[in-house]
């Protein structure tokens, strides 16, 4: 039986993945699991080696060291019409309309061009780009020309789709309805692997996420158990300044004027509260914020691997 008739618990694994280009060690010794039928984000900076892990686990590149399953099959490259796979580095032909690209990424893939050329005029009508559907590719703008692209990565109803940076150099509309396009898809049953340097699309988008830094994996896990990792944080501000109150405040609480902030104690909120109403603190306002996964990765990863962060998605900002 081969691995595309067996239903595997998940659809991309790999075990000590290492990858080295002459000195450099650019995967070093990677595990990562990605459920079939979810969305699962690889969330790093530039340079983290998230695009070597990507290759290697498609079979494009072949590990130093490791092993790799996809969709159930030890050589990769046997499942690739299974595969959508949407590369960093774009292309398409200038001088091809956009519903024959479509067609002909498909056909790349297995599909017939009759029902290729059928789909891509669907899949642009669905997005609103049916009257693109002949116009060659040079004539559209930089955003619709990706999303050609990305629909040219779905024609073939993979049952994978893989995307590496999918949202780098998309504005915010169109990274809104890729977003929506990664939902449907996962609706459907297909599992979705992306990586992004952006911490807000893997937060909204994601159940799993594998936290990538110095070609390492640093964290793997739900988006939940990643915040959960660090306490709640407590948002308190009161009339009086001074009182007897102040002792039931953690040491290391941070003070602005009459307002404080610090995590949420061990034995929670409620033995705070008595002692602020009882010791006439005044309460203006109390709210506690759980922390965001941007939080979440600093803690992980690191300052400087969030600085790269910033830094990487500041300049497609201005770019």
């Amino acid at each position: 039986m081969t691995g595309d008739q067996i239903t595997q618990p998940y659809a991309v694994e790999g075990r000590g993945l290492v990858k080295t280009f002459g000195d450099f060690r650019a995967v070093d010794g990677i595990d990562i699991a990605v459920p079939a039928g979810s969305i699962f984000g690889v969330l790093g900076p530039n340079g983290a080696g998230k695009t070597t892990l990507l290759r290697m686990l498609l079979g494009i590149i072949d590990p130093d060291g490791g092993e790799r399953t996809l969709l159930g099959e030890t050589e990769p490259l046997k499942m690739a019409r299974q595969v959508g796979y949407l590369p960093e580095e774009r292309g398409l032909y200038p001088s091809m309309k956009a519903a024959e690209a479509i067609a002909f990424m498909g056909a790349l893939r297995g599909l017939p061009l009759r029902e290729g050329r059928a789909r891509a005029r669907e899949l642009l009508a669905g997005h609103g780009l049916e009257a693109s559907a002949d116009k060659p590719i040079r004539s559209l703008s930089k955003g619709m020309a990706q999303t050609v692209q990305l629909l040219g990565t779905i024609v073939h109803q993979p049952r994978l789709i893989v995307l590496d940076e999918p949202f780098s150099g998309l504005d915010a509309i169109n990274q809104g309805k890729l977003e929506a396009l990664i939902r449907r898809e996962a609706e459907a049953g297909v599992t979705v692997l992306f990586s992004t340097h952006v911490i807000a699309h893997a937060e909204r988008l994601c159940e799993r996420i594998a936290i990538v830094a110095g070609g390492r994996i640093r964290f793997e896990g739900s988006v939940s158990t990643a915040r959960d990792r660090l306490r709640p944080q407590v948002r308190l501000e009161t009339r009086a300044s001074d009182g007897p109150w102040r002792s039931a405040l953690p040491p290391d609480a941070r003070v602005d004027g009459n307002i404080w902030q610090f995590a949420l104690p061990d034995g929670g909120i409620e033995p705070l509260l008595k002692a602020l109403v009882d010791g006439e603190a005044g309460i203006e306002s109390l709210s506690i914020e759980r922390p965001g996964l941007h939080d979440a990765f600093v803690a992980i990863a690191g300052e400087s691997a969030a600085r790269e962060m910033g830094k990487a998605e500041a300049g497609e900002a201005q770019g």
